[in-house]
């Protein structure tokens, strides 16, 4: 198979990759850009744990082709770092105890990232609806929807 060219942008650094033409946005960042916080879970798009942000947008890394994002720009776990420190929905998962074994904590961050941008102070029953599509096995859900409220206040200090 021949590989393909794509232009994208991720976490603000612009790459010009050669692809083969089924290979997922999720085996792209984590095998050829070594972005591994984003995780691998179920492979079918139920899980959430391979969440990015394409174009603002949160997708499931399995089930998008990495040729279908050139020319977009895509936001990982990695990317959300401000500066040195955390992000301050990062901070406010931690500080509200909603990351226990951690590996759905990449998805949900994101999302709860696109959610802020999109609506900076969600009701609960927005929160719940904006992360139908993360599944964690730990917390219970209560955590991380406090986690949300809190980087919701954060934000809008």
């Amino acid at each position: 198979m021949a590989k393909h060219h794509i232009q994208i942008t991720v976490n603000e650094e612009e790459r010009d990759l050669l692809v083969d033409p089924n290979l997922t946005l999720l085996d792209m960042l984590r095998n050829e850009l070594g972005l591994t916080g984003t995780k691998k879970g179920c492979d079918e798009g139920d899980c959430g744990s391979c969440t990015v942000i394409v174009d603002g947008k949160v997708v499931t890394s399995c089930l998008v082709l990495a040729v279908e994002v050139d020319g977009s720009s895509i936001t990982t776990i990695e990317g959300l770092q401000d500066g040195e420190g955390l992000h301050p929905i990062q901070q406010a998962f931690v500080d509200s105890g909603a990351v226990q074994c951690g590996y759905c904590t990449p998805g949900m961050i994101l999302t709860t990232k696109a959610l802020l941008d999109e609506n900076p102070t969600p009701s609960e029953a927005d929160i719940q609806h904006y992360l139908e599509g993360n599944l964690c096995r730990c917390t219970g859900y209560t955590k991380i929807v406090e986690a949300v409220h809190r980087a919701a206040r954060a934000l809008t200090l």
